[in-house]
């Protein structure tokens, strides 16, 4: 979380953490409860990711890409697909059957969420936005994850002005419930 430099090179780099946490649960075996702990920080990460796109990238898509809002409602689709996954899998044992087979669908979901934004979203933000413009909405996507909420809300408001008012207070109930649950840390 907060990797530096412009939005583009911020989300990409949790594209790649969130893919080496996919890696790591592939590597362990069905049953394993350090699967669940891996499944925890992934959730942490993709909510707090998308929560700061929600609030930052999606509005900026909007105002310079063509064909903006339709891009950022597709996006925003995935958004509430990966969300319900993962408040889905909150509720599940790594020896849940219903486990593995979530994941399975959050890892597909997420892989291809990913390939659409830096195949197809990244390049037409950065062919029409200023790199200063693309500096600043990287700055302002590293303070909203420092403060976005670490556990799913499917049924909070995902655009503004919903979403920035909402978002840190919920954030500031889910840091205090992982940290008093230990969530997402090694047991």
């Amino acid at each position: 979380m907060g990797h530096g430099g412009n939005v583009i090179d911020e989300l990409t780099t949790d594209h790649r953490e969130v893919e080496e946490l996919f890696g790591r649960i592939e590597a362990l075996p069905a049953g394993d409860g350090q699967r669940k702990t891996y499944a925890e920080q992934v959730s942490i990460e993709l909510v707090r990711h998308s929560v700061a796109e929600e609030m930052h990238l999606y509005p900026a898509v909007r105002e310079h890409v063509p064909d903006g809002d339709a891009i950022a409602d597709r996006e925003l689709a995935d958004h509430q697909e990966v969300e319900q996954i993962l408040k889905d899998l909150e509720g599940c044992g790594a020896d849940d059957p219903e486990f593995d087979r979530l994941l399975g669908r959050l890892m597909q979901e997420v892989r291809s969420h990913v390939r659409d934004e830096e195949e197809n979203l990244f390049p037409a933000l950065r062919a029409s936005t200023a790199p200063g413009t693309l500096d600043e909405l990287g700055e302002k996507v590293r303070k909203a994850k420092k403060s976005a909420p670490t556990r799913p809300h499917p049924s909070a408001p995902d655009t503004p002005p919903g979403n920035k008012l909402l978002g840190p207070g919920a954030g500031m109930v889910d840091r205090v419930r992982d940290m008093l649950s230990s969530r997402g840390k090694p047991g």
